[in-house]
């Protein structure tokens, strides 16, 4: 199911004027992103704000994130907290809705686990679990980082599929030549996606697709007949995929998404929306917007 999903999209979750869940604008996104090459999905991730949402509500937006795809690409959904029970429990909820994929299982953060509890929380999670495993390695976020040989180990364990590794670009290369050529190598670094397809891996899971999708697309078709401009325009997007994360995140995004295009709302307490120095910032930063100098 996942053999063609190179690109992604760690989706934002729209609210309304009424911090609600704005579904309308949540199918708009996503037919966009089709229709610009994306072939995947992460739901209730971090840049979905996941943190914020009620379980209600994380329930809802995963059923009807489902009949919004209809089947058109992969899902991935955010299952994983710092509680192992916890993640075995709402993994098991999860699984229970049809048209989702895969479950996207975070490093257990505050806890602070060392490699041996990191290695039982997965294992017991993929016990557990009837849908297939993605391990999610964000040690900024966490406060932990999974090892290498941790993920090379896991990667071996039955119904753990995948990584969203988020790290140096030596590791990643480490967990591609280390683990099967079926085992989901993604980096969730946008400014690595070029670097992780040629090196092997499966792709990106993405921030940056939400506004430069088509230009995402055209690096990686470009990768086997002109890898030049590829990594031209690798190197031009950086500077805007590294803008996107000048303030916390999903802010940036979201506000980009709202003076461009779509109404996607705020976000939620504690992640506050930019100011209107930080929007000027930002939008001088991804190329929309001259300084003042200029």
């Amino acid at each position: 199911m996942f053999n063609n999903a190179d690109i992604i999209t760690a989706l934002v979750t729209p609210f309304d004027c009424h911090d609600q869940i704005n579904f309308t604008a949540l199918a708009e996104l996503t037919d966009r992103l089709l229709q610009e090459g994306g072939t995947g999905f992460l739901i209730g991730g971090t840049t979905g704000e996941t943190p914020t949402l009620s379980h209600a509500e994380k329930i809802e937006l995963y059923q009807k994130f489902v009949e919004i795809v209809a089947g058109r690409a992969p899902i991935i959904a955010g299952t994983g907290n710092n509680s192992t029970q916890g993640t075995i429990d709402f993994t098991q909820e999860v699984a229970q809705i049809p048209g989702i994929d895969a479950a996207l299982v975070v490093v257990p953060y505050y806890n602070k686990p060392n490699q041996i509890g990191m290695k039982a929380h997965f294992k017991a999670v993929a016990d557990a679990s009837d849908l297939p495993i993605i391990m999610y390695n964000i040690p900024g976020r966490t406060g932990v980082t999974m090892d290498v040989d941790t993920i090379i180990e896991l990667s071996h364990y039955p119904n753990i599929i995948g990584v969203k590794q988020c790290g140096s670009m030596e590791d990643f290369e480490r967990i591609v030549e280390n683990t099967s050529d079926d085992f989901l190598t993604y980096t969730g670094e946008d400014p690595q996606a070029l670097f992780a397809k040629t090196v092997g891996g499966q792709g990106v899971i993405s921030v940056a697709s939400h506004l430069y999708m088509p230009d995402l697309r055209r690096m990686y078709q470009l990768m086997n007949n002109d890898i030049q401009l590829a990594g031209q325009i690798q190197r031009e997007l950086t500077p805007k995929m590294q803008a996107l994360f000048m303030f916390p995140s999903p802010s940036p995004v979201k506000f980009l998404l709202n003076h461009d295009w779509l109404n996607v709302g705020g976000s939620r307490l504690p992640i506050v929306d930019l100011n209107e120095k930080q929007q000027n910032e930002l939008l001088v930063a991804v190329g929309e917007k001259e300084t003042e100098n200029d």
